[in-house]
């Protein structure tokens, strides 16, 4: 039905094309006749940053590599990489999700655990990443955090894409972070819910039918005019390609749409529950 990917060591910071693209910007750097303090102020950037992606401890944003590229001349070399780096941002099994994701025509995401990451504020998603076992590393928890933050700009696309959310309530009652953080992550899901292409609902606990036991799940609308459905657990994930079982989340998600409060009424919902806060 699709494709399954696993997390891979050779994909995080320090290690593979991260590396690589490291010691490519130390090689062209020291060919320019520049240290790290000169280089790092002609693209905007401190030195201990321009240390920690030349050691491969952190992975560049495309606005760098664009910058250095341009800094150091070195004609498309470190641009010819900006995919790969990008790709790098994520954990290896949410690459393909984050490359549909930043392209989709329209997204439909049911949650069950926490709260959407698109949805997400820095410092819920930042208590997110601290609470995963086994440790991430301070500089692979800030890398993510940043991609993370990155994922948000699908909200100031243009044409926008159109979104749902139907979120579990215990998701919203759960105070990961802390309870400032919490309603923090509240008052953002209302200011997201404004716009026009994105509906959020509810699902309340009290609910005797829920379609959707099964866990979490995504159905995602290509700019190709496809539709695929991504599901994951526990660091695996799948992208399902077959048109017969994507209906049949399609379906799923549609029932759990009517079994969930509407738009208005998750508003009332989640404005209620900051009272609570």
């Amino acid at each position: 039905m699709g494709e399954e990917t696993t997390q891979r060591s050779e994909d995080e910071p320090g290690t593979g094309v991260v590396a690589a693209f490291g010691r490519q910007l130390k090689l062209l750097r020291i060919r320019a006749g520049m240290d790290r303090a000169e280089f790092g102020k002609r693209v905007g950037y401190s030195a201990d940053m321009v240390a920690s992606i030349e050691q491969g401890r952190r992975i560049p944003q495309a606005r760098f590599i664009e910058r250095a590229d341009e800094v150091l001349g070195a004609g498309g070399l470190l641009v010819a990489l900006k995919e790969e780096m990008a790709k790098a941002q994520y954990p290896a099994f949410f690459r393909d999700m984050a490359r549909l994701e930043a392209r989709a025509s329209a997204l439909n995401l049911y949650a069950m655990y926490a709260v959407p990451g698109l949805l997400q504020t820095e410092d819920y998603a930042r208590a997110v990443f601290h609470m995963q076992r086994p440790l991430l590393t301070d500089e692979v928890i800030e890398q993510r955090l940043e991609a993370r933050m990155v994922r948000q700009e699908i909200f100031c696309r243009r044409p926008a894409p159109l979104m749902s959310f139907v979120i579990e309530e215990a998701v919203l009652r759960r105070p990961i972070g802390g309870a400032k953080v919490m309603r923090e992550t509240l008052e953002q899901i209302l200011l997201i819910s404004q716009s026009r292409n994105v509906e959020v609902q509810v699902m309340p606990i009290e609910r005797e039918d829920n379609a959707a036991l099964g866990g979490p799940f995504s159905l995602i609308d290509t700019d190709k005019g496809q539709r695929l459905a991504y599901a994951e657990v526990q660091d695996h994930s799948r992208i399902y390609t077959d048109p017969a079982y994507v209906r049949t989340l399609e379906a799923r998600y549609g029932i759990l749409r009517s079994q969930a409060l509407t738009p208005s009424e998750s508003v009332a919902f989640v404005e209620q529950l900051m009272g609570d806060t």
